[in-house]
């Protein structure tokens, strides 16, 4: 059983602020009055991080889950590494993205869950399995709809223009979110009316229109 509506989080590459822009929305989310759950297939680290500052646990603060409920234990990987790396490196068993779906647990009443959130790592192409990336488990999950986080300044065009066009076989609507936007920095201004009136894609401003994200992210 699924939640009611899902919603992938990807992004054009690693740390752009994916956690950070999935946990804003489902506290807003929550804070409507929709019951939230998120689930990080797996998650690479340093040893010396915050345990308390990784993702699942942001994630898990946001939806009131435990960490280990948002990502099982098994998929942990305490070396900052591709998932799949880290785990070769750490000696541990490989997996595929069918593993990584078939560890994706939702609550046991998921279908009165109104948005279930799947975060994934690194870029839509990073490796997520030995058998697939980001992309593929997108398209094993069948999302509602892909939110793309990119960063706002140089490059951000070309990045999010891969991105969409990789994420496009999907048929799956996404909206792009440019994080660390700087309404006085004429660069990010011009990057997201680029991709809005050019490129035609709906494209938010974080910090700013968290909200306006929660309403097209709806239960």
């Amino acid at each position: 059983m699924r939640p009611r509506r899902l919603v992938a989080v990807v992004g054009t590459g690693t740390d752009i602020g994916k956690t950070w822009v999935a946990a804003r929305l489902l506290t807003d989310l929550r804070a409507a009055g929709l019951r939230v759950a998120a689930r990080k297939p797996a998650q690479s680290f340093a040893p010396e991080d915050d345990p308390a500052g990784l993702d699942a646990a942001v994630l898990g603060a946001a939806t009131g889950e435990s960490a280990e409920e948002v990502c099982p234990m098994d998929r942990w990987y305490d070396t900052p590494l591709a998932p799949p790396m880290a785990a070769e490196y750490l000696d541990r068993p490989p997996f595929t993205i069918q593993d990584l779906m078939s560890g994706l647990r939702w609550p046991a009443d998921a279908d009165a869950v109104d948005v279930g959130l799947v975060e994934t790592a690194g870029g839509v192409r990073s490796p997520l399995a030995i058998d697939g990336d980001c992309l593929a488990l997108c398209e094993a999950l069948a999302p509602d709809v892909i939110v793309l986080v990119a960063h706002a300044g140089l490059g951000t065009i070309n990045a999010v223009r891969l991105t969409v066009h990789a994420l496009h076989p999907l048929h799956v609507p996404v909206i792009v979110v440019l994080n660390r936007f700087d309404t006085e920095v004429d660069l990010h201004v011009r990057n997201r009316e680029w991709l809005s009136a050019r490129d035609g894609l709906t494209v938010l401003a974080l910090p700013g229109e968290e909200l306006a994200l929660a309403t097209l992210v709806p239960g």
